[in-house]
């Protein structure tokens, strides 16, 4: 394995040679791999011998801390990079030559604020004594750190990093977005915000405008809502496929990140076609049949000719 400058002076490329014929693999760019949902993507797509991934994440420690957890040990390259700040380069590198695909798993990620933590926890004698709930969570604010708020990573990042694909003349782009985003007073465009409305929030607004420039930008594409993410195995609930937010009438909205994983491969495989843009969660499903794999689902759901609808 060696470290070496891909381009610029904040971007590295590792590179580990086992020697694999992959010239007739698809060469995938998976950003935000060191994510959990990113990471998962990445191991996936290296467990298919069709695929060679490529991992793009923000750090050089990142990038050491994800070959360290990944099982398999042929990471062919890992790029080293910010996507609001790197990505806009005259000539791309060769690196990055032959890259057919990109599963985009950036998102900006809230850190709880220590000042709301502390006066909560001021509060629990008051609340035990009253008999009230020992910490009021809805009274606990959240923060982005600096520069890597909504606007800048959901927004400014997906946007460079779509403006890549085009320069690339990639064939296809995938987001893993969120559901929610039909609904501008959705609790998580709050996270970020002060109690007066002002700071750096609309996580789910600025998420749908860059849906709506990847739409617009001619690239084929597929997008993923996703409900509330949970590390549970895959494959153990039916995925359910649906569009504009009718999933969230569903009491359980959760679905695993491993099974969010198996369709972002499956839109490069049964959806490589087409273009669509939807909702999935996970549900208990009938224990007397094994549930249809994201393959399958994607499949039937295709055939729907269902897609989301960005007049909402």
């Amino acid at each position: 394995m060696k470290l070496c400058t891909a381009w610029g002076s904040n971007i590295y490329t590792l590179h580990v040679d086992n020697g694999a014929d992959i010239q007739s693999q698809s060469r995938v760019l998976v950003t935000g791999a060191a994510g959990r949902t990113g990471r998962l993507v990445f191991e996936k797509l290296k467990k298919d011998i069709y695929f060679e991934p490529i991992a793009l994440v923000r750090t050089e420690r990142s990038a050491r801390n994800l070959i360290k957890s990944c099982d398999l040990c042929g990471l062919e390259h890992v790029f080293v990079c910010d996507v609001v700040k790197d990505l806009n380069f005259d000539e791309p590198p060769e690196e990055l030559e032959g890259i057919d695909s990109m599963i985009i798993c950036t998102s900006a990620v809230p850190i709880l604020s220590k000042r709301s933590l502390f006066s909560a926890l001021l509060k629990i004698p008051v609340n035990l004594i009253r008999r009230r709930k020992l910490v009021d969570f809805r009274s606990l604010r959240f923060k982005f750190k600096e520069k890597q708020n909504p606007e800048q990573i959901d927004f400014g990042g997906q946007v460079a990093q779509i403006n890549l694909a085009k320069r690339l003349k990639m064939k296809k782009v995938v987001i893993v977005s969120s559901m929610g985003v039909t609904d501008p007073s959705h609790f998580l465009n709050s996270v970020g915000k002060n109690f007066d409305g002002s700071g750096n929030g609309d996580i789910l607004l600025w998420k749908r405008k860059a849906e709506k420039y990847l739409i617009d930008s001619g690239l084929s594409y597929t997008i993923i809502h996703p409900g509330i993410l949970t590390d549970g195995e895959p494959g153990l609930e039916e995925i359910l496929i649906d569009v504009d937010d009718k999933l969230i009438e569903y009491g359980d909205r959760s679905i695993a990140r491993a099974d969010v994983s198996s369709l972002c491969v499956a839109a490069l495989t049964v959806g490589k076609e087409k273009n669509v843009s939807f909702d999935c969660i996970s549900s208990n499903f009938d224990n007397s049949f094994s549930p249809k794999s994201a393959e399958e689902v994607l499949t039937d759901f295709l055939l729907s000719g269902k897609t989301a609808n960005y007049t909402l």
